[in-house]
């Protein structure tokens, strides 16, 4: 390609670092070389911009090479000071001009988003200032006319009105979880109270979230400021909750916390407090930075890379008309937001809280960051003891696991029970499954049952696979009349979404199936209908990609490749999702089949790789790729074409991905379903309904489908969605990791969002 006609991009992290940061600049470099751009890197932020030189350098494919699994931003961050004054950005802009730079992507804050924006406006003055200054010629700054741009929030707060979740937000939430439950143990063992402060200076999301997935009594958030007479609410709740079963109290307090009148909550304060008031042996944590540091989530990592790729397309698009904009995630996809226009939304939150507009400055976080205020509310009050009283004689509503294991279970049958009571439910627990509940092996669950559910893996109740046989269903109804059950929750995968759908079909035969029954899906494979996100898929995939770090890790001394081979069964999903997120150079699916021709191509760029310099070729295999294409036929494959270039390995994950403690995600998404479920199932009971529904993530809403119309949404060969939206993320995945791959001959967006 012509050098003049070469587009050039310019990549910049500025503001705190955020993990994450990393994945979205080894895309940009690569994607912008994938559609044949010139990527350059800008050090240390506006800075380097300013400073010129150094600051400013070109990237090549390699130069981004092993920062998928690293914290913060190889390229630097910093505040620059004067960035801020026209002097400093009419340096920068010299400094981009030089290097023929008129494209940006910029990865940070509303602070350095509100700045590039800033320097766009002002580049056609900027240039015949240099022009008049005799710092560029006019030739110059004909070619380069104007500034387009595109940002992308790297923010741990995930504060940006307008976008659902920001670079580093799920990591930072990993890293106070863990913290939580860490505490949580040594709290339990002295039966003592913890207050724990969580960054969110101006936003309440990090604590909010964390203490539903932590399982916490109390958690003060700016958005949300407690009503006066908080201090007796929270020790009566705390003394409640002591009272119904737990050994330890947890209580949250954002940086940013205040009362209604303006006064700051400090966790020192709520610490004296608990201690004086409940006479606890109370400990204050204050968490600070280790929730900006470490390795990025495997969320963080898949979903900055689409992020990155998306940026690329932007600014390759983009004209001197275009609008300014931020590209961020709304229900799911990469949505574009207006810049101006979120960075002013999200200012005026701090407009409504000091208005008192409580309301308004949660709606403005999201419908989900209201609701999920008003489930932790519910979860985390104790029952009253006329509540209790009347337990017994309200609707009796059971929960059932079935199909294989999905860390995050445990925590959506905690979320069920909790809510449920709050309902006027009667919750019964079924153990083992639908053979359980044959057997009617149940027994009724209490508050204090389902203490320390919420981030155990594994099932309490436990699951089985067994589907109920034609000649069952008979017994099966008579257990359920027999036990006075009034509705039904399951919880669990395929062969749960089986034994739902026969006893729906036998509802003529079986009257004891005419009632209200809700499907939550729960599976490592994700591979159920009418949801695009399942409870345990995330965990699967954090196990997975960290597995595949410590696999990459051990060949850093040799030149090696390796074939690792995840679950799911014939959906690919793990499969692609853990190649995004670990940086495979290839990933081999059920949905695309192995061919030997693409074998031989991939045998031939892996030798050619490795002749360039390479130490490590990443090969992925879905399960059920191939039936007859192994993991054990592709690593002997490679190894007899390598010959002595390089060694090959094989790794099977197997059930690690299988087990562990539910991620915060599972935690949250599993309480979120089971939230609707219960309600759901409360409005049927209340009306006398009897329908069967699953319930489930679409376009990031919540959605009901009947049971009755679920197989046809199902390849029923290969026990999969028709339509699996993952499948759209296969583009990217080529771009950032197939050095020689041939770019399309338009650009491929990845899952836009409905503006």
């Amino acid at each position: 390609m012509d050098e003049l006609a070469t587009p050039k991009i310019g990549v910049l992290t500025s503001g705190g670092d955020a993990q994450g940061m990393n994945a979205a600049v080894r895309a940009v470099v690569r994607t912008g070389i994938h559609f044949g751009a010139q990527v350059y890197a800008i050090n240390e932020g506006w800075q380097g911009a300013v400073d010129g030189g150094t600051g400013i350098r070109p990237m090549g494919w390699d130069d981004v090479g092993s920062i998928l699994h690293r914290g913060g931003t190889v390229i630097g961050t910093a505040r620059c000071n004067a960035f801020r004054e026209r002097e400093g950005r009419r340096r920068a802009a010299k400094h981009l001009i030089e290097h023929g730079i008129d494209r940006l992507i910029v990865i940070g804050g509303d602070g350095s988003l509100t700045g590039t924006n800033e320097i766009r406006h002002e580049w056609p003055s900027l240039l015949a200032e240099m022009v008049e200054l005799g710092e560029i010629t006019q030739e110059m700054a004909q070619a380069h006319p104007s500034l387009l741009i595109a940002g992308i929030v790297g923010s741990i707060d995930n504060d940006l009105v307008g976008t659902d979740t920001t670079i580093g937000t799920d990591t930072a939430l990993h890293r106070v979880v863990d913290a939580i439950d860490t505490i949580a143990s040594t709290a339990a063992s002295h039966q003592r109270s913890f207050v724990i402060e969580v960054m969110g200076r101006h936003c309440g999301y990090l604590p909010l979230f964390a203490a539903i997935a932590g399982g916490c009594d109390y958690v003060f958030i700016p958005e949300n400021p407690p009503p006066d007479g908080w201090e007796d609410q929270m020790c009566a709740r705390l003394r409640a909750g002591r009272a119904a079963g737990r050994r330890d109290s947890i209580v949250l307090v954002a940086e940013g916390a205040a009362d209604r009148h303006g006064n700051p909550i400090k966790a020192s304060q709520v610490k004296d407090l608990i201690a004086d008031r409940l006479g606890e042996d109370t400990r204050e944590t204050i968490l600070g930075h280790v929730q900006r540091g470490g390795a990025p989530s495997a969320y963080d990592r898949w979903m900055s890379t689409l992020l990155g790729y998306a940026a690329v397309q932007e600014v390759l698009a983009a004209t001197p008309e275009s609008e300014s904009n931020v590209l961020g995630i709304r229900r799911n996809r990469i949505a574009q937001v207006p810049l101006m226009e979120a960075v002013q939304a999200t200012r005026s939150v701090a407009g409504m809280i000091a208005e008192g507009d409580y309301e308004g400055a949660m709606s403005a976080r999201g419908a989900s960051f209201t609701d999920m205020v008003r489930v932790f509310d519910r979860i985390s009050q104790p029952p009253t003891a006329d509540e209790q009283d009347r337990a017994g004689s309200m609707p009796r509503v059971a929960i059932v696991h079935g199909g294989g294991l999905a860390p995050g279970m445990n925590t959506a049958a905690r979320a069920a029970e909790r809510l449920g009571i709050a309902k006027g439910m009667n919750i019964i627990g079924v153990n083992g499954g639908f053979p359980g509940l044959l057997e009617g092996d149940v027994r009724e669950l209490s508050w204090g049952d389902v203490e320390g559910w919420v981030g155990e893996g594994g099932a309490e109740l436990g699951t089985r696979r067994t589907i109920p046989t034609v000649d069952q269903l008979y017994a099966l109804g008579r257990s359920i009349e027999k036990l006075e059950i009034d509705a039904l929750l399951v919880i669990g995968g395929y062969n749960a979404y089986e034994a739902v759908h026969l006893m729906v079909s036998e509802r003529d035969r079986y009257p004891a199936f005419k009632l209200p029954i809700v499907l939550i899906p729960a599976s490592i494979d994700n591979n159920l209908p009418s949801s695009e996100l399942s409870i345990g898929a995330d965990t699967a995939l954090n196990s997975a990609v960290s597995a595949l770090d410590a696999i990459k890790q051990s060949a850093s001394a040799s030149k090696r490749c390796f074939v690792a081979e995840t679950m799911g069964r014939r959906c690919g999903y793990l499969a692609l999702m853990a190649g995004l997120a670990s940086g495979a150079e290839r990933v081999y699916l059920h949905e695309d089949g192995i061919t030997l021709d693409r074998l031989s191509a991939d045998v031939a760029d892996m030798i050619e790789a490795f002749k360039r310099g390479k130490r490590l070729f990443l090969a992925i295999r879905n399960e059920r790729a191939s039936e007859l294409y192994t993991t054990d036929f592709l690593a002997r494959l490679f190894e007899e074409e390598g010959d002595s270039l390089f060694d090959v390995r094989q790794a099977i994950l197997g059930h690690i991905q299988q087990g562990g403690n539910p991620t915060p995600f599972d935690r949250i998404l599993a309480t979120r379903l089971s939230n609707h479920a219960i309600d759901a199932l409360a409005e049927q009971l209340a009306n006398g309904g009897d329908e069967a529904r699953t319930v489930g993530i679409v376009g990031g809403r919540i959605e009901f489908a009947p049971v009755e119309r679920m197989m046809d949404k199902i390849d029923l060969p290969n026990r999969r969605p028709k339509d699996q939206w993952w499948l759209q993320l296969r583009p990217a995945v080529l771009a950032v990791s197939h050095r020689d791959a041939v770019a399309g001959e338009r650009p491929l967006p990845v899952l836009r969002a409905e503006q």
